[in-house]
């Protein structure tokens, strides 16, 4: 009879003897390939930087915030999604063979930009978004989820940008490449405001006693209005000084929706704080894209307050989260998680101050670049066993 197993780094008791479990659930190969991924092409990335490597078909920042937003966020965007649809419909999602065939699908669209078959990346770096649309989208229909049904069209949005960056690469359609990388961003912001908005106020409430995360109709209307806006203002490429405005009023909203979720209630617990800290750079992402569009400073310092300090903390905040719930792990942070939000709350401060406040552009992206690399490192090696076993309490996912 087997024995349980005492986890003792996690507080658990395995009720049964652990199994191979990588394709039980979505979460699991796509949170396992995107820290791994996410570490290793930032690190290559530097290399790049310093002059190490050589490019290939995208060449250098195409390539970088190609993979990054196409390549990791995608991957986070699948696992979260695969998972909570099976939660949200109680029916089931891609699992065994073909959650296979979909990490394979991704995997080979990051194989594809480092060869030179353009076209082989285009069509399967857009079918990825499109087939994981397919398999969200069978479970909500058939559960008649209609609330969430705005997810399949924002994947479709995405198969198409990504369609339409390799295009204008290929010269085949005449569009700068960076544009699709940018409504990429808006799309991605979008999705992070609406689940933010979900989760990070009840999980806030559940997870500290008396916080008092309120929501106002106003401001969730604007919050969310504004970043739709700033998506069509990009689409149609007005003018500059109309984007600044734009982003302005949306870093007003979104910082007083943040200040009423009571963030400063929220330190004692790492895996609810870590949230916040991700929002707080929406925040400054909104004002930085302000202050660009009217020629103060230049928009990568934005675009880094999104990507580093936004979407890497608000997707390892979650991938630590869900990780843990869907395993039969307590919702509670250990030395390793702090270090990782912490390695990652650098890696932004860096890459944004350095450029901005200290003039050392250069170094800050080295710097930076290593610390986020550190932080997916460390989240990679953490969670491996968490990630290809069993859940503790025995039951599926």
């Amino acid at each position: 009879m087997n024995e349980p197993l005492l986890d003792r780094r996690n507080g658990a008791v395995a009720t049964h003897a652990p199994r191979f479990a990588l394709w039980n659930l979505g979460f699991r190969p796509f949170y396992l390939l995107a820290s791994l991924f996410s570490a290793f092409s930032v690190a290559l990335w530097v290399a790049q930087v310093t002059g190490i490597l050589g490019h290939a078909y995208l060449q250098g920042p195409l390539w970088h915030g190609h993979e990054m937003l196409f390549g990791y966020t995608m991957a986070v965007i699948a696992g979260f999604l695969l998972t909570a649809v099976r939660n949200w419909t109680g029916r089931p999602t891609p699992d065994g063979a073909s959650l296979m065939a979909l990490a394979g699908l991704w995997v080979a669209g990051r194989v594809l930009v480092l060869t030179p078959y353009g076209i082989a990346a285009a069509v399967v770096n857009a079918a990825f978004p499109a087939a994981l649309a397919l398999a969200i989208g069978i479970p909500l229909w058939r559960a008649r989820n209609v609330r969430n049904y705005f997810f399949v069209g924002l994947l479709l949005m995405m198969s198409a940008l990504v369609l339409g960056l390799h295009l204008a690469l290929l010269s085949a359609v005449e569009v700068p490449p960076r544009l699709g990388l940018w409504l990429g961003l808006d799309v991605v912001l979008f999705i992070m405001t609406v689940m933010g908005g979900r989760v990070i106020p009840m999980f806030t409430n559940n997870g500290v006693p008396g916080a008092g995360a309120t929501r106002n109709p106003i401001v969730e209307y604007v919050s969310l209005g504004s970043v739709l806006v700033l998506f069509l203002a990009d689409l149609l490429q007005v003018q500059s000084v109309v984007v600044a405005a734009i982003a302005l009023i949306a870093a007003i909203a979104h910082g007083a929706r943040l200040a009423l979720w009571r963030s400063w209630r929220t330190l004692a617990a790492p895996l609810v704080w870590i949230l916040h800290a991700a929002y707080a750079w929406i925040v400054a992402h909104l004002l930085l894209r302000g202050l660009s569009g009217l020629d103060f400073l230049g928009e990568s310092f934005a675009i880094h307050a999104l990507t580093v300090g936004a979407i890497g903390g608000l997707t390892l905040g979650m991938m630590t989260r869900t990780a843990r719930g869907h395993t039969g792990r307590p919702l509670q942070a250990d030395r390793w998680e702090i270090a990782m939000f912490l390695l990652v709350q650098a890696a932004a401060l860096v890459r944004v101050l350095g450029g901005t406040v200290f003039a050392a552009y250069p170094a800050s992206v080295q710097f930076s670049g290593l610390l986020w690399s550190a932080a997916f490192a460390l989240y990679a090696v953490r969670y491996w066993p968490v990630l290809t076993l069993s859940r503790l309490d025995g039951k599926p996912g």
